[in-house]
């Protein structure tokens, strides 16, 4: 099962990823989690500790790696370089084993522009590739905020495009941009979780925002995940039951 996770930036991407991807792995299956966000916050949800954050070395940031698999040095534009790199033993060699999980963190790549036909860029745009159509494992994608990877087609092949949302005009614009956006490029499979819940007034809030949509969750605000992203911990062995109950819900729909 390939699981992309969209919405606006700050909505709890990062806490519903790190929950399912360690939910699969507690079930006993192989569980690739891969960050795509810029800010890079999926390690800590995993519960990953500061001092092993600092060992992971973002892909993007892998450039004798790069300039290896393209045949070009990274910065040097107007050079001829391979639009197809070698991508298949990525994972295995540079993905950071915690509880079950294999993490793999992109990064942002510096210059050029979004989406610039650039060494890095090119690169990851393979592996990204290879891991949705090639790995035979579960692989749970948190994706950058909004909806600029899928304007690049990287969320292509997905199973599942996760939207999470909070109560608020800008969240629910982001939702009903990825929706379009997904239609676009042929994503069929859309579930949507609210989070970030304090009152009733807020579910009834996006049922109307939303008319037409279901949604599988609605995860209630959290202070011990508050709590949990504060020190460190994973977001699994912080959750309340209401939020353990909401997840347990969104992997049923998922298949999971």
């Amino acid at each position: 099962m390939k699981i992309a996770i969209s919405g606006k930036g700050g909505v709890g991407k990062s806490t519903v990823a790190a929950a399912i991807a360690l939910s699969l792995a507690r079930r006993g299956e192989r569980v690739l989690a891969l960050d795509a966000d810029p800010d890079a916050n999926l390690a800590s949800a995993l519960g990953i500790s500061g001092e092993e954050q600092e060992k992971i070395v973002p892909i993007a940031q892998q450039l004798a790696l790069i300039e290896e698999r393209t045949g070009a040095k990274v910065n040097e534009y107007g050079k001829v370089f391979r639009l197809n790199p070698e991508v298949s033993d990525v994972a295995e060699k540079f993905a950071y084993a915690h509880n079950g999980i294999e993490l793999l963190v992109l990064g942002g790549v510096k210059g050029g522009g979004t989406g610039c036909a650039c060494p890095e860029n090119t690169f990851i745009r393979a592996l990204v590739t290879d891991l949705i159509l090639y790995k035979n494992q579960s692989l749970v994608m948190d994706m950058e905020a909004g909806i600029e990877h899928l304007g690049r087609g990287t969320a292509q092949g997905v199973d599942v495009m996760l939207v999470v949302l909070e109560p608020g005009k800008r969240s629910v614009d982001c939702a009903k941009t990825v929706m379009r956006m997904c239609a676009e490029i042929g994503i069929q499979r859309l579930l949507f979780v609210a989070n970030k819940i304090s009152y009733d007034a807020d579910i009834d809030y996006l049922k109307t925002a939303l008319p037409d949509v279901e949604f599988t969750a609605f995860l209630p605000y959290s202070e011990a995940l508050r709590a949990a992203d504060r020190d460190g911990l994973s977001v699994l062995d912080s959750m309340t039951p209401e939020v353990q109950k909401g997840i347990e819900a969104i992997l049923a729909a998922i298949g999971g």
